[in-house]
């Protein structure tokens, strides 16, 4: 069964490490899997997390871009509620001249952040998603020079012109992304990492759903989901504390750096917290490299034979 893996890079922040290291180690990172043959390394968008070190992956992008020579490199996403879509593809048509057939284009809708947070980006005018269809559309419309007519911007360039664009991926962690992109004939991603429950069926009914568009002929998925492996189950399980610890930070409202091995290891739960630690489990791939490429396949045949998975960091 083929199955192309990728990276999703969240440029996490380790505890007593500054967030610039986290940069400078995505970087290093990217050039990895750009060497073991990788199929493309995205950069995540998130505002104001101690955790998390990256809140424009579209200028991140560029350093990584620079550092590869194959692999493809895209965001995994943009944030679209937060920016206008023209300038959003202004932005791609450039990284497109800069790095030709190299460049993809992942939106989401979620705000990367808190609400207070959301509020400054947006100037005190945070909307949420409510326009979100819309601004897809108009998205589309300036990368590829389609805007209808009677489009109030039909006349209006995305600059710089060329002939090719970004593919672009609709990412979500529900039905909402995977029935838009179906509606509007764009690629989709599913985010497992974020709500293990009800991927299969979601990438499904985009599959049966898809309307072929201008852009893409055929449904095209992706499925993301946490991958902790090492030469051992025991040292995965190990590695994965790191990330038990910090889920449940999350959930208990700690705004701190990712915690070290050390940190983890010291940690003492209470039942109540290790009930929530493993029912957040179903959301990560852990164990030696022969149970971790058996546990990726079953999800890529439970995910209708999708034909790309990629693993966050």
């Amino acid at each position: 069964m083929n199955l192309h893996l990728s990276v999703l890079d969240q440029s996490p922040v380790i505890s007593g490490h500054t967030p610039a290291r986290a940069v400078a180690e995505t970087v290093k990172l990217a050039q990895a899997a750009d060497a073991l043959g990788y199929h493309r390394y995205w950069l995540a968008e998130h505002h104001a997390l101690a955790a998390l070190a990256d809140p424009c992956p579209e200028i991140l992008l560029t350093r990584v871009a620079s550092a590869t020579e194959r692999i493809r490199v895209g965001t995994g996403g943009v944030l679209l509620p937060y920016y206008s879509p023209l300038k959003v593809a202004e932005v791609f048509r450039m990284l497109e001249a800069l790095f030709p057939g190299r460049i993809d284009l992942g939106i989401g809708r979620a705000p990367g952040g808190d609400l207070a947070t959301a509020q400054a980006l947006s100037n005190g005018q945070y909307l949420a998603a409510d326009h979100f269809v819309e601004q897809v559309q108009d998205l589309v419309g300036f990368l590829d020079d389609a805007l209808p007519d009677d489009h109030a911007f039909a006349r209006v360039k995305a600059m710089p012109e060329g002939p090719t664009a970004p593919p672009i991926w609709l990412l979500g962690s529900s039905d909402y992304s995977g029935a838009l992109a179906a509606a509007l004939g764009l690629r989709f991603a599913f985010a497992h990492f974020i709500n293990a429950q009800g991927g299969d069926a979601v990438t499904r009914a985009y599959k049966a759903r898809f309307q072929p568009s201008q852009r893409e002929a055929a449904p095209n998925a992706i499925v993301c989901a946490f991958v902790i492996c090492a030469e051992t189950a025991d040292e995965a399980e190990k590695l994965a504390a790191c990330v038990d610890l910090r889920r449940l930070h999350m959930a208990q409202g700690l705004n701190s750096p990712i915690p070290s091995l050390a940190e983890a290891q010291a940690q003492r739960y209470s039942q109540q917290e290790l009930a929530y630690i493993g029912s957040q489990r179903a959301r990560t791939v852990i164990g030696d490299p022969r149970q971790v490429k058996q546990r990726l396949l079953q999800l890529q045949t439970r995910t209708t034979h999708l034909t790309r998975t990629c693993p966050a960091r």
